[in-house]
């Protein structure tokens, strides 16, 4: 297994965990609590690395609608088909569980499939956050639902003359 190397990005809904290999991107998760400023130097990043910060801050001053980038997570075939799918999701848009249950099996997958998107490594690059229930509400985000909420926002800011979701 190729050494993983770590990088950090503070964003507007808290820090952000990017791992990573010198080809690819494997996870990127919320912290929870107080890092260290040693963890927090990134000195020496894979390229990879660097270019999902500056993608980061692209997406997060609302200029960056996709993500350009190698992705490896580590998953099972029927979750690694599901992350696909979000991936095919347009920014600023939702699809429901059953939208993605019906393309990558069948519609008696929904709760598989709502289970694939909570096994989710790669938040908002692979936009799990643009999944939501049948009747258009909010519904679980590993990050909490605020935080779905604000992506979702947030998106729609920047993708037209919308108004906002929740």
């Amino acid at each position: 297994m190729p050494p993983e190397y770590k990088a950090y990005f503070q964003s507007e809904i808290g820090l952000l965990e990017i791992v990573g290999t010198d080809e690819s991107i494997r996870k990127v998760n919320f912290v929870e609590g107080e890092i260290g400023n040693e963890e927090m130097s990134q000195p020496d990043l894979p390229p990879v690395l660097s270019a999902c910060l500056a993608q980061f801050e692209a997406y997060f001053r609302g200029e960056g609608r996709e993500f350009s980038l190698k992705l490896e997570p580590a998953g099972t075939d029927f979750q690694k088909a599901v992350w696909r799918r979000l991936l095919t999701i347009p920014y600023g848009q939702t699809v429901s569980y059953l939208d993605i249950a019906r393309q990558v099996s069948n519609e008696k997958a929904v709760r598989a499939v709502g289970a694939a998107n909570g096994q989710n490594p790669i938040a908002i690059i692979v936009p799990c956050h643009r999944v939501v229930g049948s009747n258009g509400q909010l519904t679980g985000y590993g990050g909490g639902l605020w935080r779905k909420a604000w992506l979702l926002n947030h998106e729609k800011k920047f993708s037209g003359p919308q108004m906002a979701l929740f």
